[in-house]
Parts: C-alpha cells; sequence; structure tokens
C-alpha cells in the first residue's frame, strides 16, 4: 500500500509550483479590486483653460498673443501719413518739404529754413493747415494791377488778394491753398462757387493743374475761359 500511494519527489515539485502560482494569482486579483481614494477636481480659471485647451499655445507654436478673457481689445495702430508741399520764393531752402499730417504754413517755413530777413510776410496766414499737394509762396512781388485797380501794392504772395474794389487779385491765386474769402476776389466767384472749389480740391488733395477748374461745379466754358490767366494750381 505504501508503494501504491507513494509521491515521486517530482511529483511533490509540481504540486508545489501549481500551489505557489494558485497563491500569487489569488494575492493580485485581491490587490486589483481593492477600493481606492480620488481626489476633488481643483478649480480651473477661465483664462487658463484657455491656455490649456488650445494645443499650439501649449506647445510654443503660437507667436501672436492673444487677449486675456474680459479684457478688451487693444485698437491696431493708426499708419503715419505725412504730406508734400512745395515751399518757394524767400526762404534759405525752397523746394519740396514732407511735413505730417495736420501741419501748418509755420511749419512748412521752418522745415525750408525760414524766412529771408527783411521778407514781407503780412499777407501770409502762417497759422493754415496745409493741404497735399499745395504751394507756399513767401515773398514774391505781385504782378502790376489789372486795368481799373487802385494801384495797390502788395507784399508777400501766396495767396495776397488785390486791392478793395479790384476785379481780381494781382498776383495768380494759388487754387490749392486760397482760403475762401479769396477765391471770392475772383471775377464771377462768389461764396457759393468759392465753397465748390474748396469741397473739389478737398476731395481731390489740392488741385495739379488749371484745368482742373472745369471739374469744378458751376464752372463753365466762358468762366473758366476769365478765370484761367487768374490763377495757379
Amino acid at each position: 500500500m505504501r508503494i501504491r500511494w507513494g509521491l515521486a519527489p517530482r511529483t511533490l515539485a509540481a504540486l508545489a509550483l501549481v500551489l505557489v502560482a494558485a497563491v500569487g494569482l489569488a494575492a493580485f486579483h485581491f490587490w486589483s479590486v481593492r477600493p481606492q481614494g480620488v481626489r476633488a477636481p481643483e478649480t480651473v480659471e477661465a483664462g487658463a483653460a484657455a491656455v490649456a485647451d488650445d494645443p499650439l499655445r501649449a506647445t510654443g507654436a503660437d507667436p501672436v498673443p492673444r487677449p486675456v478673457a474680459g479684457a478688451p481689445p487693444s485698437p491696431p495702430p493708426e499708419p503715419a501719413r505725412e504730406i508734400v508741399v512745395d515751399v518757394s520764393g524767400k526762404v534759405h531752402r525752397p523746394g519740396v518739404q514732407r511735413l505730417p499730417a495736420g501741419s501748418r504754413v509755420a511749419d512748412a517755413l521752418r522745415a525750408a529754413g525760414g524766412v529771408r530777413a527783411g521778407t514781407d510776410v503780412t499777407g501770409l496766414n502762417r497759422a493754415r493747415v496745409l493741404m497735399d499737394g499745395e504751394q507756399v509762396a513767401v515773398g514774391v512781388p505781385q504782378a502790376p494791377a489789372a486795368l481799373g485797380a487802385t494801384g495797390a501794392t502788395g507784399g508777400a504772395a501766396g495767396g495776397v488778394t488785390g486791392a478793395p474794389g479790384s476785379p481780381g487779385p494781382a498776383a495768380p491765386l494759388s487754387l490749392s491753398g486760397a482760403t475762401k474769402e479769396q477765391l471770392e476776389t475772383l471775377p464771377g466767384v462768389g461764396p457759393v462757387l468759392a465753397q465748390h472749389i474748396i469741397d473739389h480740391r478737398t476731395e481731390n488733395g489740392g488741385f495739379r493743374s488749371v484745368d482742373e477748374l472745369r471739374q469744378v461745379n458751376g464752372i463753365g466754358d466762358r468762366r473758366f475761359a476769365d478765370l484761367r490767366p487768374l490763377v495757379q494750381p
């Protein structure tokens, strides 16, 4: 009986290995199904959530800064503007000058080196705002007065009118720089037509030639023929 039911050493070793494996599986199953603690979610601000949800920002691939939530967008910078004017006459450096938009006649005179000593600038409005493409003439002598004028002599040019009662300006009037009152001294030009001329030069950036007067509302061929020798661009 002992010999019949006895176990060989190899059989005992195999049974021991099976028991060890069974115990290991049971321990692993017990460890995997044990209860685990769960942490409460943390509060995330809206701005930080937007950054975390943006894959480009997380990897540093977005070089453009984006506005923070709730902050007003910054206005885009305005492009720099400038005007170009021609300063001629009795200045130290006559020629074309580039100035910031909104500059006045006094700024153009400073850019041209200032007015020469002894020049009469009584008729020059140095506080007038300049327009792009206009000419500022300083100290240019006037032409002889037209027939029927009172014979008044002028000082500085640049849009200087003749004496009261004369049929027009004693020197060619600058269409790009003359004021409304100066335009009204032209023959046949009243307040309404003078305003039409100013509106036309404002819309088109000044006058580049006298022929552009034909495009002004209210100026026909006959009136243009009367004004042509009395004005300049």
